[in-house]
């Protein structure tokens, strides 16, 4: 599949642009094995890059003009580098465009100095399905950008780039998780990041010599983070620190939750709930992890989705019996992936009962009424790269 899609960008490219790219860059999706809305909190998470990824084709220009395109849209977007800022752009542009946008914001690269480009992006990371397309575009683009243009950045450097893009540029409040899972990705491992520190560093899955692989369920049902429940749920925690006295929930510990119960009102408390108990779920599937390998972190990602259906509130009843299915189908845990309200289950399951799980879910699926979901494994893989 990456072969097909690296040679499809860069005929796309050089039929739209009419010269060849000066290379191809990619990026990968993510899945996030657990730690879900604690990045933000300056918390733990532990994420991995998949094998579905963004290819860029990207060509510099003699003139300060990028253009963007791509495969999966009949829009090619051109704007001055010198014009950009956010409100000149919308739509999936937004993306690739904030990243350029994002580097002088940074002031990594002077954009009245730099030439100019043109990018063509090719993918087969779903959209809104709650992997991360959006972090591989950014990193991809990142990447390609810091070689062509000589900055020299590092890949936690490229992270923050892309989080910015998508923060300040495209107006989705997220954390820096995605893009270091892009960008720091590696096989058969999950990038355990300290999200107050930036530190990150990879975790041992052995999913291969344990007989197990990551079963994606992908519900249909489209999320976006730009949207008001992403937002309500982080102004819930900003307004749970600030009530607790603290920095981030990250200064909040399992021993202060009954403190944290008489200050806060209910919806306040759970959300706070989840946060701390997610960050301590986190450092134990690292442990477990470590001493006894992926087969006895099962709970662990049973309970974060219990408590993303309960305290946090993110989960969607098509997430719920996806996960359900797919615990009482042999799977070792489940859990929802993502940002919530939409996007992807994912289950950890024996390889010899994948088409089980498959089959249970699709029938479950269809008892309810619900549209026939998309399920597809997916392998822990290397992050940013030229191809």
């Amino acid at each position: 599949m990456s072969e097909d899609l690296r040679d499809l960008v860069r005929r796309e490219f050089e039929a739209a642009y009419g010269t060849e790219a000066a290379g191809i860059w990619s990026s990968p999706g993510r899945a996030n094995l657990i730690g879900e809305h604690t990045d933000y909190n300056e918390g733990f998470v532990l994420p991995f890059g998949i094998d579905r990824r963004t290819f860029a084709a990207v060509g510099l220009r003699d003139d300060a003009r990028i253009r963007v395109g791509s495969t999966f849209s009949d829009e090619i977007a051109e704007i001055a580098l010198a014009e950009l800022h956010p409100d000149a752009v919308s739509g999936w542009s937004a993306y690739p465009l904030g990243v350029v946008w994002a580097l002088g914001r940074l002031g990594h690269a002077d954009l009245q100095a730099v030439p100019g480009v043109d990018i063509m992006l090719e993918s087969d990371v779903p959209v809104g399905a709650g992997l991360s397309s959006s972090a591989a575009i950014e990193g991809a683009v990142a990447f390609a950008l810091d070689e062509l243009w000589r900055l020299g950045l590092d890949r936690v450097e490229l992270a923050r780039v892309g989080r910015t893009a998508e923060n300040d540029f495209v107006g989705a409040p997220t954390g820096i998780m995605d893009q270091m899972a892009s960008l720091l990705g590696r096989d058969d491992a999950a990038v355990f990041i300290d999200c107050r520190t930036e530190e990150a560093r990879a975790i041992d899955l052995r999913l291969a010599e344990n007989d197990l692989t990551i079963l994606v369920i992908d519900t249909q049902v489209e999320h976006q983070h730009a949207s008001g429940g992403y937002r309500e749920r982080r102004a819930s925690c900003e307004a749970g620190a600030a009530a607790l006295g603290v920095a981030s929930l990250r200064d909040v510990t399992l021993a202060d939750l009954e403190r944290a119960r008489e200050v806060l009102d209910d919806v306040t408390f759970r959300r706070v709930r989840h946060v701390v108990t997610e960050n301590q779920r986190v450092l134990d599937t690292v442990a477990a992890l470590a001493e006894d390998g992926p087969r006895a972190i099962g709970e662990l990602l049973d309970a974060s989705h219990r408590s993303m259906r309960d305290d946090f509130e993110i989960s969607v009843p098509e997430l719920d019996l996806a996960v359900e299915t797919a615990q009482s189908s042999g799977a070792i845990g489940a859990r929802m992936t993502g940002g919530g309200f939409g996007g992807s289950a994912i289950a950890l399951v024996p390889r010899g009962l994948v088409s089980h799980v498959q089959v249970a879910v699709d029938g479950a699926f269809a008892e309810h009424g619900y549209a026939q979901p998309v399920t597809f494994m997916v392998t822990p893989s290397e992050g940013a790269r030229r191809e």
